[in-house]
């Protein structure tokens, strides 16, 4: 019955959308966020003054989606995990399926985002793009079965289109990650450009440049 409550929310005006959120959902979605033609139903949601998720986003067995201040997950992207209380991944007692958008951070579009575990994305990033995918599980084939790591996208990173980003890895804050690279380790040294398959370092940055010092998630 719910899920079929959720389907007609999906189709509501803004303002009666964000009361049937809140009223029905318990969701925390401040006044001046918004949510368009996307079926967006997390165990927990969270939005910042001015966050934004745009058309066509599904984002369902998650624990907790949280968006920051100002930011955007654009349209047409899947975001989903494996729920809290799923039948895998029991050996991982610290698990969380949860997506943390940090403020003025941006996805844009058309990107497949696996939150089997935590996956958070700085303040100030841009998810950029089209078609990358963000991947926290897969088969351990020593132990046979499936297992996840966490993936963390730092503080003012761009991380370019067609990339694949793999449980366990890390972009450090204020980096770019290169079009079609393979992040599969965590790195550690900001201010730098990764890329290749696997991606490593191949130049540094500095750490002045105009990207890395804005005070407004949108880049001109």
């Amino acid at each position: 019955m719910k899920k079929l409550l959720a389907l007609g929310v999906v189709f509501l005006p803004w303002k009666l959308k964000r009361w049937a959120l809140r009223r029905f959902w318990g969701y925390r979605i401040a006044d001046g966020a918004r949510i368009g033609l996307s079926y967006v139903f997390p165990g927990e949601l969270v939005m910042g003054e001015g966050a934004y998720i745009g058309h066509l986003n599904v984002a369902i067995h998650l624990g907790r989606l949280e968006c920051g201040a100002h930011s955007v997950i654009d349209r047409s992207n899947w975001i989903t995990g494996h729920p809290p209380k799923g039948a895998h991944f029991t050996h991982r007692t610290q698990r969380e399926p949860v997506l943390v958008v940090g403020e003025h951070a941006a996805i844009t579009k058309s990107h497949i985002i696996d939150c089997t575990d935590k996956i958070e994305i700085g303040p100030f990033t841009t998810i950029a793009g089209y078609h990358s995918q963000l991947i926290t599980h897969g088969i351990n084939v020593v132990e046979g079965r499936q297992d996840c790591k966490p993936i963390r996208i730092g503080a003012y990173c761009l991380v370019g289109t067609r990339v694949t980003v793999l449980g366990g890895a890390a972009l450090p804050d204020r980096s770019v990650l290169g079009a079609g690279s393979v992040l599969n380790k965590a790195h550690t040294e900001e201010c730098a450009v990764y890329a290749g398959q696997p991606a490593v370092k191949v130049k540094s940055l500095d750490a002045d440049a105009a990207y890395f010092n804005r005070t407004r998630g949108f880049v001109h």
